[in-house]
């Protein structure tokens, strides 16, 4: 998850808090491809159905992200910008993986990479 996911989670924050919706959209496509590689990989974990856990956990806070970022609602796209990110955690801490713990994106984590939308 780390490899695969986490970038994708910080890149969206990024465009999101930046209003740039295209490259939001972008990126949320790349995430929810990302979460469709990783149950295709490792369907399994311990006793833990990876594409269950994705269907019940994530699934749903990254449609609410979708919507807001089709809105293109800053505020909208902020609280549910938290509720991925929540549910990240909670599963962590469920499977004995609390020493990862996921926040919001704070600032640039690719320094090579702009993140507003480009100047029309």
């Amino acid at each position: 998850m780390t490899a695969l996911v986490q970038p994708r989670h910080i890149k969206l924050g990024l465009a999101g808090s930046e209003q740039n919706w295209p490259y939001a959209t972008y990126e949320l496509d790349q995430l929810l491809e990302t979460f469709a590689d990783v149950a295709e990989i490792l369907p399994k974990y311990r006793d833990l159905s990876i594409p269950d856990m994705i269907k019940s956990t994530v699934n749903e806070p990254l449609a609410a992200l979708d919507r807001a970022i089709q809105a293109k609602d800053g505020n909208q796209f902020n609280a549910a910008y938290g509720r991925p990110t929540a549910s990240c955690n909670a599963c962590h801490q469920s499977y004995d993986r609390t020493v990862i713990v996921i926040t919001p994106t704070t600032g640039a984590a690719f320094p090579d990479q702009d993140f507003p939308p480009p100047a029309k």
